[in-house]
C-alpha cells in the first residue's frame, strides 16, 4: 500500500460516494455515522469487484479502493478519538463541579457548627482585614 494515503488521494483527486461524490476534504466534515456509511459503500464495492483468485493480480481499481477504505477508516478513528477525549473532559468537568459543590456545603456546615463566639471572632477578623486594607 502507499506510504501517505492522503498525498496519494490529493494527487489522484480521489472521490468518495456520499450523496453523490465528495472529496477527501469533505470527509472531514462528516460525522461518524456518515463516515460509516461511506465505508460500507466502499466495502460493498470492494467485495463485488474482487474475486478470490490465485491467478489474477490486484487491479489498480482494487488498490485504489483499499486506499479509499484506509482514508475513511483513519478519519473515522481520528474523529472517534477526539470525541472520546471531549467526553472524558466533559465528565471530568462535571465531577470537579460536584466536588466543589460538596466542599462548599461542608464549609457551610462547619460554619453552622461554630459557636456564636467563634463566628463573631471570624467576622471581626474579616472586618479588621478590610479596615487594614483601607489604611
Amino acid at each position: 500500500m502507499v506510504k501517505n494515503v492522503f498525498k496519494y488521494a490529493a494527487k489522484k483527486q480521489l472521490r468518495f460516494p456520499y450523496k453523490g461524490i465528495i472529496s477527501v476534504e469533505d470527509l472531514f466534515n462528516l460525522g461518524l455515522t456518515e463516515l460509516d456509511s461511506v465505508y460500507k459503500v466502499l466495502k460493498k464495492q470492494q467485495k463485488s469487484s474482487s474475486e478470490e483468485s490465485l491467478i489474477s493480480d490486484k487491479t489498480p481499481q482494487d488498490a485504489e479502493l483499499e486506499i479509499k477504505l484506509a482514508i475513511v477508516k483513519e478519519i473515522f478513528d481520528d474523529k472517534k478519538i477526539a470525541m472520546d477525549k471531549a467526553k472524558k473532559a466533559a465528565d471530568k468537568k462535571v465531577q470537579a463541579q460536584k466536588i466543589l459543590e460538596i466542599m462548599n456545603k461542608k464549609q457551610d456546615e462547619a460554619l453552622q457548627n461554630m459557636s456564636q463566639e467563634e463566628l463573631q471572632a471570624q467576622l471581626n477578623a474579616l472586618t479588621d482585614d478590610d479596615i487594614e486594607e483601607d489604611e
